[in-house]
C-alpha cells in the first residue's frame, strides 16, 4: 500500500465503532493492518444489530484478516507471534478483558517491548464508570457536549455518533498511537495509550470551555453564536423545502451576505445584539424562503458570504467541489469517503475493501514464522479459520 504509514504494522483485535475507525485511518495511510477476527459461526448472516456488528463495512477497508479462537491458548500464542514484529496493537475491550485473554500490555511487551498498545474505551481504563456499558451518546453526555446541542425548548439532539465514537474516539486513538510510536522511536520503549471517548469529547469542547471562561459562552442551548441562536450562523429553509447553511460571523463576511442577498434593512446592522437575534433570524428566514436552494447557490456559492447548500449523503459526492477534489471515490459502484488528509510526497489511495473473516489466515501465520505443519494443525483443530481452506 502507498501512503505515509506504509512502514507500519498494526494488529487490530476486532471490535466495533471507534477502534475500527482508528484502524481505517491507519490503513488508509498505508499501514499494514492485521485484524484478529473471531472464527465465523457458520450461521447465516442476521439482520439489525447483528449486521451492525459485522466487520464488513467501509470502516473495515484496508485490512488483512486472520480468524482465531483467542480463548484457546494456542490461539493466544498465534496472536503473540503476530505481534512480535508489529509496531502498534489496538483493542477496544472493557478494562481487564484483554488481560484475562492473556493479551494485555504486559503479555505483549514481554514479546515486543517497543510495541505501542492502544486501548479504546468509552469511560477510560480507570474511574468509577470504567466497567459500565455505554455508547457514544452517553460519553458525550458526560463531557458537556450533548447538553450544548439542539434547540433551547427541546431535548438535546444527538449529533449522530460523530463526537464520541469518531472525533473524540477513533481520531483521538489514531493520534495517540502515532504519538506513542514517535516516542518509541526515540526511547526504544513502547507504552499504553488510554483513549477514552469521554476524554476525547471533552477535548473537542476546549474552545467552548475557553469562551465560557471569558464570559463569551452561556451554558444554555441555543443561546450562543455557534449553536443556532445567532441569525448569521445557522440553516435556512428555501422555497423548494431544501436548506442552505450560513456562517457569516466576521463583519466583512456578514456585509457580503447582506449585499448579495440585497438586504438593506437597518435592523440587520445590529449583528451582535443578542436581544435582536430571534427577530433577525425570522427576517432572514423570510428572505431565504423567496428562492430555491439552487437559486441561492447561484448567487452565494463561492462568495465570501460563508455559504453552502445543505447536501444529503446522496448529493454530497456529486457536488462539483467534492468531485474536483475526489473527496469521495467509487469502488464497485459504491461511493465512499476517500482517505484524508492529502500528502504531496507519499499520497494515500483507497485501500482494498473489507476482507472476509480469516481471508489471510494461512499467509499471515506463515509470515509470522509458523511452519506449514503448525499452520495445518491449528486449522485442523479449529483454533484458526482460513476463509480459503478447511475450518
Amino acid at each position: 500500500m502507498p501512503g505515509p504509514l506504509s512502514h507500519l504494522t498494526v494488529i487490530e483485535l476486532a471490535g466495533i465503532g471507534p477502534g475500527p475507525f482508528a484502524c481505517m485511518m491507519l490503513a488508509d495511510m498505508g499501514a499494514k493492518v492485521i485484524r484478529i477476527d473471531r472464527i465465523p459461526s457458520g450461521k447465516p448472516a442476521g439482520s439489525g444489530v447483528e449486521n451492525l456488528l459485522r466487520n464488513d463495512g467501509m470502516v473495515d477497508r484496508g485490512r488483512q484478516s486472520i480468524a482465531i479462537n483467542t480463548k484457546d491458548p494456542r490461539g493466544v500464542e498465534a496472536v503473540l507471534r503476530l505481534a512480535q514484529n508489529a509496531d502498534i496493537l489496538i483493542e477496544g475491550f472493557r478494562p481487564g478483558v484483554a488481560e484475562k485473554l492473556g493479551l494485555g500490555p504486559k503479555d505483549l511487551h514481554a514479546r515486543n517491548p517497543k510495541l505501542v498498545y492502544g486501548r479504546m474505551t468509552g469511560w477510560g481504563q480507570t474511574g468509577p464508570l470504567a466497567q459500565a456499558a455505554g455508547h457514544d451518546i452517553n460519553y458525550i453526555a458526560l463531557s458537556g457536549a450533548l447538553h450544548s446541542m439542539g434547540a433551547a425548548d427541546r431535548p438535546p439532539v444527538p449529533p449522530l455518533n460523530l463526537v464520541g465514537d469518531y472525533g473524540g474516539g477513533g481520531m483521538l486513538l489514531a493520534f495517540g498511537v502515532l504519538a506513542a510510536y514517535a516516542q518509541a522511536q526515540h526511547s526504544g520503549e513502547g507504552q499504553v495509550v488510554d483513549a477514552a471517548m469521554t476524554d476525547g469529547a471533552a477535548l473537542l469542547m476546549a474552545a467552548q470551555y475557553g469562551l465560557m471562561a471569558k464570559g463569551m459562552w452561556n451554558d444554555g442551548r441555543e443561546s450562543n453564536f455557534l449553536d443556532g441562536a445567532a441569525h448569521f450562523y445557522g440553516t435556512y429553509e428555501c422555497a423548494d423545502g431544501r436548506y442552505v447553511s450560513v456562517g457569516a460571523i466576521e463583519p466583512q463576511f456578514y456585509a457580503k451576505l447582506m449585499q448579495v442577498c440585497a438586504i438593506d434593512d437597518p435592523h440587520f446592522q445590529q449583528q451582535w445584539d443578542k436581544a435582536e437575534w430571534p427577530a433577525l433570524r425570522e427576517k432572514l428566514a423570510a428572505v431565504f424562503r423567496t428562492k430555491t436552494r439552487d437559486a441561492w447557490c447561484e448567487l452565494l456559492e463561492g462568495s465570501d458570504a460563508c455559504f453552502a447548500p445543505v447536501l444529503s449523503m446522496t448529493e454530497a459526492p456529486l457536488h462539483p467541489h467534492n468531485v474536483a477534489r475526489a473527496t469521495f471515490v467509487t469502488e464497485g459502484g459504491v461511493s465512499q469517503p476517500a482517505p484524508a488528509p492529502r500528502f504531496d510526497r507519499t499520497p494515500a489511495s483507497l485501500p482494498p475493501k473489507a476482507p472476509q473473516a480469516g481471508q489471510h489466515s494461512a499467509d499471515l501465520l506463515a509470515q509470522a514464522g509458523l511452519s506449514a505443519a503448525d499452520i495445518a494443525a491449528l486449522l485442523a483443530a479449529g483454533v484458526v479459520h482460513d476463509a480459503s481452506g478447511p475450518a
